[in-house]
């Protein structure tokens, strides 16, 4: 059965990672100045730098010692609607 569903409505406005999200959000905002500085205009996309710090915050939060184990987190649906929202 498939779920049509967005993550927005699957996760709890009480969720912790929500109020992170806002504030993650707003110290971004007032980086993005910087962070503008680190893309080039050449070669392969990058990671968008917003998108990278936001990672490595959960794999602080959640103590995931690594980037493969934080992707399997990420990306098991069933049990972390919330990451996956976060990271949206």
């Amino acid at each position: 059965m498939l779920s049509y569903v967005s993550l927005e409505e699957r996760v709890p406005q009480d969720h912790p990672l929500r109020t992170i999200r806002r504030i993650t959000d707003r110290a971004l905002e007032r980086l993005s100045s910087r962070l503008g500085t680190l893309y080039v205009t050449f070669g392969r996309p990058s990671i968008p730098p917003e998108k990278l710090l936001r990672a490595l915050l959960l794999q602080a939060l959640y103590t995931i010692r690594s980037e493969r184990p934080h992707r399997n987190r990420r990306d098991d649906e069933g049990r972390n609607v919330g990451l996956r929202r976060y990271m949206a």
